[in-house]
């Protein structure tokens, strides 16, 4: 597969404590979507924790569901949601912690292949291995 790019453009207006913002993307599923800081809760919109957290539950689900396609099974549904805590720490605003909480329905999986193919995927999504955070998870099956 080759290589690819993708973009986001932003507009941002003021400082970090009391600016806002609009986030766009070319595909216009984003455009002009007001964000600020993720710790100010009086603006309505999104913030760069919220998307990065959108983005790791995306990628992650992608990725089990490919880890379970190569293992054999053809899952149903996969549900992921992904919170990121974001702790101000001595060099600034940190994502510290991100967890991963999945349920899953694959047919005739067994549960130890299932476990295998998350930790795998946990492991595996590019989201993932771009951060520099502890990634915790639970995984479970819907039956």
């Amino acid at each position: 597969m080759k290589p690819y790019t993708r973009k986001a453009s932003v507009l941002w207006l003021g400082t970090r404590q009391r600016g806002k913002g609009a986030v766009s993307t070319p595909s216009a599923v984003l455009k002009q979507v007001p964000y600020a800081s993720g710790s100010d809760l009086r603006h309505r919109g999104t913030s760069p924790p919220e998307l990065l957290a959108a983005a790791h539950a995306g990628s992650f689900s992608m990725t089990l569901a490919n880890e379970l396609g190569e293992a054999g099974y053809r899952p149903r549904q996969i549900d992921t949601t992904a919170t990121v805590t974001m702790e101000n720490i001595a060099a600034g605003w940190t994502m510290t912690q991100i967890h991963l909480d999945v349920v899953a329905t694959v047919p005739n999986v067994a549960q130890c292949d299932f476990v295998d193919a998350a930790l795998r995927a946990k492991a595996n999504c590019p989201i993932s291995r771009s951060l520099n955070a502890n990634i915790s998870m639970r995984a479970q099956l819907s039956q």
